[in-house]
């Protein structure tokens, strides 16, 4: 089975779930009779580790076969998860932490993608950073302090772009709740930006690509800055599912960090595969952020997150997290 998807951004895909492809995986390694676990995705070029993993045969080297389905975004996702729809689903963490404190049972399985330990020592963080906030190169605005009273794009109100903007506008001294948020998909944006409709787009790739071409400013890379590292996107179970399927999760977790291994050592591949996946040309992929694909989610790296939520006042409080988040054997 391969993902066959358009161009398909969390925040731009319609609604639903899509059942995708229609080619056979490889046939379990022993023989044995293949368990199907029905995984969401958004489409993303992070999706290439799960593909080779298809490709591959880590999933039937474990007796899985794993169909996949597009999701209209992370909370559709996780409503498909926690429902029993999807036996997984892809996520960010931040969705997953408004879920959590919405009181909805979910367990990480697995580190889908993310930033390597050394992120923030990159000398150009878009370098690792697939998000990027644009200013217009004679807008006058030269830090995110300067966005208070402005027009700042985001594609959904309390998501990822919004809340690791927030972050950058607090630090630099600002008050997030004085920007005028506004939400526009990426391509509005960044048309809004041209004809200064907005002051400021938060853009994801390939948008920020074209923002950089066509001369704007990139203020700063929100997401690495907020994250700095670990695993950032997550493959989530409900927790039922967790428990029921417990082995089958497990199998699944073996296969995709073998894949994301690979992806990482053989990156040419992944971005072929990205590309195919998100039907951007090649060159477009590689001019962009070099993916990330972590082995392992720390509880740590979830924490940091949830504690800056909170302070922001994206959580009512900081959850309590500890190792029962994850799957283990």
């Amino acid at each position: 089975m391969r993902i066959k998807l358009p161009l398909a951004l969390a925040a731009t895909v319609a609604l639903g779930l899509t059942a995708c492809g229609s080619e056979s995986s490889p046939p379990a390694a022993d023989g044995a009779n293949e368990t199907t676990l029905k995984v969401g995705t958004i489409g993303i070029a992070a999706d290439a580790a799960l593909q080779s993993a298809i490709d591959k045969g880590y999933f039937a080297e474990e007796g899985l076969d794993v169909e996949v389905s597009v999701v209209a975004n992370p909370p559709a996702g996780i409503a498909a998860a926690q429902s029993g729809q999807l036996d997984l689903t892809y996520t960010p963490s931040i969705p997953m932490l408004n879920a959590k404190s919405q009181g909805v049972p979910l367990t990480v399985v697995a580190a889908a993608d993310g930033y390597p330990d050394d992120a923030l020592e990159q000398e150009d963080l878009s370098q690792v950073d697939d998000t990027g906030l644009y200013v217009a190169a004679d807008s006058g605005i030269d830090s995110p302090k300067d966005l208070e009273g402005k027009r700042v794009s985001v594609p959904a109100r309390k998501a990822q772009l919004e809340v690791t903007v927030s972050q950058l506008v607090k630090d630099d001294g600002g008050d997030p709740a004085k920007v005028n948020w506004m939400v526009l998909d990426p391509a509005s944006a960044l048309q809004s930006l041209k004809d200064d409709r907005i002051d400021a787009a938060s853009l994801v790739t390939p948008f920020t690509g074209q923002a950089a071409s066509a001369g704007n400013t990139l203020l700063a890379s929100p997401g690495v800055e907020f994250f700095e590292k670990g695993a950032i996107g997550l493959w989530v179970a409900g927790s039922a599912q967790a428990e029921s399927k417990q082995d089958q999760l497990l199998g699944f977790q073996r296969a995709i960090y073998k894949a994301n291994a690979y992806a990482n050592d053989n990156l040419d591949e992944s971005q072929k595969q990205a590309a195919e996946i998100t039907g951007l040309e090649l060159e477009a992929v590689k001019a962009g952020a070099t993916p990330f694909w972590p082995v392992e989610v720390r509880l740590e790296d979830v924490q940091r997150t949830a504690a800056r939520m909170a302070t922001l006042g994206f959580l009512a409080e900081e959850p309590k997290l500890d190792q029962s988040l994850f799957l283990s054997e």
